[in-house]
């Protein structure tokens, strides 16, 4: 510990008078399990394989500020408690141990019971009746961890707005009655636009205060014809592009009531498992590319040579893909529809300089793909995506 402390000291020593300089990376790491208390289960003793993977990556990397998605949300914190302590905090493979003073983590939709029927199969008990979908409440959770310290009092969350607020949603509406909405008024009276939540978490770096805007939109398949998740895809995500632009954020409330987007000048980077491709799988395109697309933010475009070889490799639907299989961040059953595909972003806001900016994808000849390995995968099937960021 002590040592990595002197070299975090060394090296912002060499960097220029009053320049602010952090990595920063999301990673979808896959630390879910299909029951309440399991993942802590796993962890418990460090020697859970996928976790010691994870970690493993995590201290390869070494971000300031990450976000993890689909790890398991407890109300202790007793499961990123473990996942730090007894991974994160303990070498591996002869990494130095990674510490993050700093944690935010909250509840999140997936698993929370909505009491009606939202998949309209008579029932109001099924994993697709919560809010979002699971199993259990915190299936599928969020965590964010800093180096640097988070403003808790002023973190705003959104876990609760309502789909039906947003101008303009993309309701879904009946196959063959066009008219007529999917979900019922009662439903759309309590019905939630994040499928896990949206969280806005100030982080103070070098005296400056960074905006990080976390999210995980459910994927755009999983339904029918009347592409009720690929149209709540679509507006999770344009949720940040209207958070973003002042004229039209007055219609956002957080879950303290609060009006309004994100001041004009404020730093922010966006980070999450968007569950879109600008170009290819399912889903409404359209969505992703109004963010990518904002004059607000930078598409950083990370790549590697892992997915372009993946691509390559597993065939099938890949071959009729038309985005570089270099920016591609999840890896699908070679073959298997929807190919491997670019879900995984950073997106930094325009005063950012972006140094360096890559995907955790190693080629398979390389000794670290043992971490990237699958199906089935030793950590998961998304990988890390990271961006070197400076602020003069």
């Amino acid at each position: 510990m002590r040592k990595w402390i002197i070299f975090l000291w060394l090296f912002a020593a060499v960097l220029p008078a009053g320049t602010t300089m952090i990595r920063t990376a999301t990673f979808n790491c896959s630390l879910t399990r299909s029951k309440a208390g399991g993942l802590i289960e796993d962890l418990r003793g460090g020697q859970n394989p996928q976790g010691k993977a994870v970690a493993e990556i995590l201290q390869r990397v070494r971000p300031d500020v990450v976000l993890l998605n689909e790890f398991d949300w407890d109300a202790e914190g007793r499961g990123i408690g473990i996942f730090q302590k007894e991974y994160l905090e303990i070498s591996q493979s002869g990494q130095e141990p990674l510490v993050y003073p700093f944690v935010f983590t909250g509840p999140v939709n997936t698993g929370l019971a909505s009491g009606i029927d939202l998949d309209g199969d008579g029932r109001t008990d099924g994993p697709e009746d919560a809010f979002g979908y699971g199993r259990f409440e915190g299936q599928y959770g969020m965590v964010l961890l800093s180096r640097f310290p988070i403003r808790k009092e002023t973190v705003r969350t959104f876990q609760t707005f309502l789909w039906k607020d947003m101008p303009g949603a993309l309701l879904p509406k009946k196959p063959g009655a066009e008219k007529e909405l999917w979900y019922s008024p009662e439903a759309l009276e309590r019905l939630r636009l994040s499928s896990k939540s949206h969280w806005d978490v100030p982080v103070e770096v070098h005296g400056r205060v960074i905006h990080f805007l976390a999210s995980h939109p459910t994927p755009p398949v999983f339904d029918g014809a009347e592409d009720r998740n690929g149209r709540r895809n679509h507006d999770e995500i344009r949720f940040w592009a209207d958070y973003l632009t002042k004229d039209k954020s007055g219609y956002i409330y957080d879950d303290a009531g609060r009006r309004g987007g994100l001041e004009e000048g404020a730093l922010f980077v966006i980070l999450g498992d968007l569950n879109a491709d600008p170009l290819d799988g399912d889903g409404l395109h359209e969505g992703i590319l109004s963010l990518l697309n904002h004059p607000r933010v930078q598409d950083v475009r990370p790549a590697s040579k892992g997915a372009a070889e993946a691509a390559r490799l597993d065939g099938g639907v890949n071959e009729r893909h038309k985005g570089p299989a270099e920016l591609d961040t999840y890896q699908s059953s070679p073959g298997r529809q929807p190919g491997n595909l670019r879900l995984d972003y950073v997106l930094p806001c325009r005063e950012w300089k972006v140094i360096k900016a890559e995907v955790f994808w190693p080629e398979r000849a390389e000794p670290l793909a043992r971490l990237t390995a699958g199906p089935p995968y030793v950590s998961s099937d998304h990988r890390l995506v990271w961006a070197d960021l400076e602020l003069p």
